[in-house]
């Protein structure tokens, strides 16, 4: 494909790094960030700058039409917007349109699930049938559980460093859920070589680094890192109890963003492990692509690999500079 204009929206976050950084090493794109007016003289995104990155600013909550100057020119729009805002996504996605982008990449980035299972991925079908209603090129992109989620803590503490504050990790049924999963840092090379093949645009594509179940992942800590883990199962049966009693909790009141944040932690639990959504399989039958097949040549990190990293100290805390709500 010839040289693409790419503007990426949330370039520092977690996942848009990782695009970002799969961008710049292909080098075949011209690369663009949108960020707010409230941010644009951070650190953060001085730091793109000085990568050779246009900084774009715009507030994505104007009305549409006044984000089509800044839109204009783009070949291929990624959001990595926060999850708490998906809907905000609508209004790009009509000045999208109207600027003339060829394939718009919405937020996605997370697990396989159906509609009608979790909260957050139903408003995420929200933005894609507006997209498709609009006969707006698309790509959708899942990519499973993250590595730097799916660990349990090692008794020594040496694991402490890269854990998300409040990090639970048990295992869940009997343990026997596989889940695709993924290290953060190879999402970004799996996106580049997407939005440069013309097989996967109005397509659904996934990428993965393992397929692993708990047992699995708790069997890997022990090999690497020489120490013994204590597992304790949840069972099935009290997952749905805790995602039923969450939700009516949420529906009561639903200008409670904790209680938001609860049902949709435990509603992607309830899909990985008691529907067993996440898995190769499924993605295949609701029309995925596997990214792995397309790309051959990529060779992303094993699970074992990220836990080398992980006991050597060599791997980043998720959300360490806070989360996008």
């Amino acid at each position: 494909m010839s040289e693409q204009t790419v503007l990426l929206l949330g370039a520092t976050g977690e996942t848009g790094t990782s695009i970002l950084n799969g961008l710049l090493d292909l080098g075949k794109f011209k690369i663009s960030a949108l960020v707010r007016p409230s941010s644009a003289e951070k650190p953060d995104v001085e730091a793109l700058a000085e990568k050779g990155v246009k900084i774009l600013i715009a507030d994505i909550s104007s009305p549409a039409d006044d984000l089509v100057s800044v839109l204009s020119g783009t070949d291929v729009l990624i959001s990595t917007i926060g999850g708490m805002a998906q809907l905000a996504q609508m209004n790009l996605v009509t000045a999208a349109k109207k600027a003339g982008v060829k394939r718009f990449i919405p937020c996605d980035f997370a697990s396989i699930c159906p509609p009608g299972v979790m909260m957050l991925q139903d408003e995420k079908e929200e933005v894609h049938n507006q997209i498709r209603k609009l006969f707006l090129g698309y790509t959708f992109i899942d990519v499973g559980y993250w590595y730097q989620l799916s660990f349990p803590p090692l008794p020594s503490g040496r694991t402490a460093y890269a854990m998300f504050p409040g990090m639970q990790v048990p295992l869940h049924g009997n343990g026997e859920a596989s889940n695709l999963l993924i290290d953060i840092r190879d999402i970004g090379s799996f996106v580049a070589r997407i939005i440069d093949d013309e097989r996967t645009l109005n397509k659904y594509v996934y990428c993965w680094g393992d397929l692993l179940n708990e047992n699995q992942i708790f069997n890997v800590m022990e090999e690497v890192s020489g120490e013994k883990l204590e597992r304790v199962y949840v069972p099935n049966e009290e997952i749905e109890a805790q995602v039923r009693q969450a939700t009516q909790a949420f529906a009561n009141d639903k200008a409670n963003a904790q209680l938001r944040v609860g049902v949709m932690i435990l509603q992607y639990t309830y899909s990985k492990y008691v529907r067993k959504d996440n898995t190769p399989e499924y993605a295949k039958y609701l029309g995925y692509l596997d990214a792995r097949e397309l790309y051959p040549d990529l060779k992303p990190k094993s699970f074992k690999q990220f836990v080398g990293d992980l006991v050597d100290g060599n791997v980043q805390r998720p959300y360490a500079k806070g989360m996008s709500m």
